[in-house]
């Protein structure tokens, strides 16, 4: 997308503490929280999360030029990935048994991409849309950045 840690000179960029993966998601799709809810509550501390309603999520979408209404962001040692190169990217960082889940990456890029696009084009259709991080808890919503 651009060099690593690029947005560290963007000056519409927060500063926000990266010396973790960020995973920045939208916050009104009930299947987008219902997953970071998930990751918070069996995927550890090694991730931090932001809504891409959020100042710094908006930022960071403007910033690698990626419309948050087709994929999320994984910011991770200073890059952004999305679609299904992300997830795998994901599994590898939570370690443990999620990495049972990069047996996806025998399936084609372009074809998981394929699938993941008719999943995020269709998500609010076929799961619903709420307030922003409505579906997260208090104490969840509390560990979100930005």
């Amino acid at each position: 997308m651009t060099e690593a840690f690029s947005y560290r000179d963007d000056p519409k960029v927060p500063d926000f503490p990266d010396d973790r993966p960020l995973f920045v998601f939208d916050g009104y799709c009930v299947l987008c929280s219902t997953g970071v809810s998930w990751l918070m509550k069996y995927g550890g501390d090694c991730v931090r999360y932001a809504s891409a309603q959020s100042p710094l999520g908006a930022a960071l979408f403007d910033h690698y030029r990626v419309d948050p209404d087709k994929t999320y962001l994984l910011i991770a040692d200073g890059n952004a990935s999305g679609e299904s190169t992300g997830y795998l990217r994901l599994c590898r960082l939570l370690g443990g048994f999620w990495k049972l889940f990069l047996v996806f990456g025998l399936i084609p890029r372009p074809l998981r991409d394929w699938a993941y696009r008719v999943v995020a084009r269709n998500r609010y259709g076929w799961f619903g849309k709420v307030e922003q991080c409505a579906l997260l808890s208090a104490e969840q919503r509390a560990r979100m950045l930005g």
